[in-house]
């Protein structure tokens, strides 16, 4: 996992269009650890034997750890750091497994310039298919102070 953070972007320096993506390789470890930290301890995310018996047949990723990935898209490059999230909706499509490499990708569609807001359209995809959308409102910071 990459702490490369961006130098972030000001309200004014944004466009409709812009996008961004970050890539993480899902781990065990990951899926413990956010257990952990979340206290989501639910067994399909944990105990292969229980895994087995659903619809799942193996251990599958917390969906907000996917979820995650956008967040650090958002957190880190576009817009980056001093962004603060005002909403976010998401659509769960497909499970995701240890070793996948999830691919979080954002994209500007629309801008409230009054209220400093910026939307995106949110996608984790997992190789070609989605496994996760949605649509994120981040408040981002001016270069001109607010009124």
């Amino acid at each position: 996992m990459s702490s490369d953070i961006g130098p972030g972007h000001f309200f004014e320096d944004l466009s409709i269009g812009m996008e961004a993506r970050f890539a993480h390789t899902l781990t065990a470890d990951d899926i413990a650890a956010f257990a952990r930290v979340s206290g989501d301890f639910n067994p399909v995310h944990l105990d292969e034997a229980y895994a087995a018996a659903t619809p799942f047949k193996r251990c599958i990723a917390h969906g907000i750890l996917t979820a995650s990935y956008i967040s650090a898209v958002l957190g880190t490059k576009l817009p980056g750091p001093g962004c603060v999230y005002v909403s976010q909706t998401l659509t769960f499509k497909a499970p995701v497994y240890v070793g996948a490499e999830v691919i979080a990708a954002v994209k500007i569609t629309d801008l409230i310039p009054d209220k400093k807001r910026a939307i995106f359209s949110c996608v984790c995809k997992v190789g070609d298919k989605a496994v996760l959308e949605g649509e994120a409102v981040l408040m981002v910071p001016s270069r001109a102070p607010t009124k």
